[in-house]
């Protein structure tokens, strides 16, 4: 018997209710992996009052994923980083992903949603979706525009929704243009179709927590965004068509949508989701200034929510080549995602503004050999479950 085996049984010895506290303090992929080399354990991560408590838990964890590719598939990685545990770790969606993406397809992770992952196949032009905790995966058929590129779709104009933990259950809404009108498209797994949601005229926006916010344009100071209600099974109500606009702020000023370079002309980058807009204030150096902006009641305006202090400003601060970004809100707390590129280098930074303590706070990132890094995309989340 080697050393590993003799640690496994010692370790099953000791009382259930001490082997399930250790269990609850760890992340899934970690606990993915007992369960795959120990049998002798897997009854008590499979207790149903081990399960209840876990997801309990985990469901308010936060997590940023990004996906490094390289040239093979077998090779490419998708990280994950919780706040609760405080480090990276790997994901491995490789075997399910092998099944239907044949060799020297190219794929991009568009988001996340509880425990699933969705990519966009460059080539085939296909939208895959992945769940994680039932190793399942499904290829959603094109929707009624047709096969679409990575590069067609955009971070803060689409959403993925899952459905309750530890069903198989999702919805992907994405707005866009069409016909000259503000359009929602939604696809529907259970269904497996796709629909077109006419949209109605402006109105006020209501409770921000009862609405998912979808960006489809934004121009100098004007935006348009639709409003449509989360829940899952769509009912009558039609999205609403939002058109909040920047006070004093116009093109002339030199803005960026999610994506902005060094030592040019443009001097902001504006960070979309959610109905809130990050504003990033730049100098050909660092960054100098973090705005946080959301909508207003009508919908019409753009409303300062808060600013970084200078103080943490210049803690942060870090050169930049390429700068781009991602934002959730989610329970009262807006997240921000800050991710720069220097020589090669990649850097994130992680804010969160709690709105009803109305207080930021930063989570440091470990690093994870970000040199070289060919990142194929970056999403926040909520936590996985068993």
């Amino acid at each position: 018997m080697d050393g590993i085996n003799c640690r496994t049984i010692g370790f099953s010895l000791l009382p259930s209710e001490l082997v399930q506290d250790i269990f609850l303090r760890l992340a899934l992929p970690e606990i993915h992996r007992v369960k795959s080399v120990s049998k002798t354990l897997t009854p008590v991560i499979t207790c149903k009052h081990f399960l209840r408590e876990y997801n309990v838990r985990s469901v308010t964890d936060s997590w940023v994923f990004v996906y490094k590719k390289r040239s093979s598939l077998r090779d490419s990685v998708l990280y994950g980083f919780t706040d609760r545990l405080n480090r990276w770790f790997s994901i491995p969606v490789y075997g399910l992903l092998s099944g239907v993406v044949p060799p020297g397809d190219d794929l991009y992770f568009l988001t996340a949603s509880g425990d699933f992952f969705l990519f966009a196949s460059n080539r085939r032009q296909e939208l895959i979706a992945v769940n994680f905790s039932l190793n399942t995966v499904k290829k959603i058929p094109s929707s009624l525009l047709g096969p679409r590129g990575t590069s067609s779709w955009r971070r803060s104009g689409l959403k993925l929704i899952s459905g309750p933990p530890g069903s198989d259950r999702f919805r992907f809404l994405f707005a866009e243009r069409y016909m000259n009108r503000p359009v929602l498209f939604e696809y529907n797994s259970e269904s497996d179709t796709w629909k077109i949601v006419q949209t109605s005229g402006n109105q006020p926006c209501g409770d921000r927590s009862e609405n998912v916010y979808l960006s489809v344009t934004h121009h100098g100071s004007e935006s348009v965004i639709l409003a449509v209600r989360p829940q899952l099974g769509l009912g009558d109500e039609l999205p609403v068509i939002l058109r909040p606009r920047f006070d004093n702020e116009g093109p002339e000023e030199g803005l960026a949508i999610g994506f902005s370079t060094g030592g040019g002309a443009i001097k902001r980058l504006h960070i979309h989701g959610d109905g809130c807009v990050a504003i990033i204030k730049l100098d050909k150096v660092a960054f100098t200034c973090i705005e946080l902006w959301g909508l207003s009641l009508t919908g019409r305006n753009w409303e300062m929510i808060s600013k970084v202090s200078n103080d943490l400003v210049e803690r942060l601060k870090k050169p930049y080549g390429v700068m781009m970004g991602v934002l959730e809100e989610r329970d009262g707390v807006i997240r921000v995602i800050l991710v720069s590129n220097y020589k090669g280098l990649w850097d994130f930074i992680w804010l969160s503004y709690d709105m009803g303590k109305r207080e930021w706070s930063w989570v440091p990132l470990p690093e994870f050999r970000t040199k070289g890094l060919n990142m194929a995309g970056i999403a926040l989340s909520s936590g996985l479950t068993l």
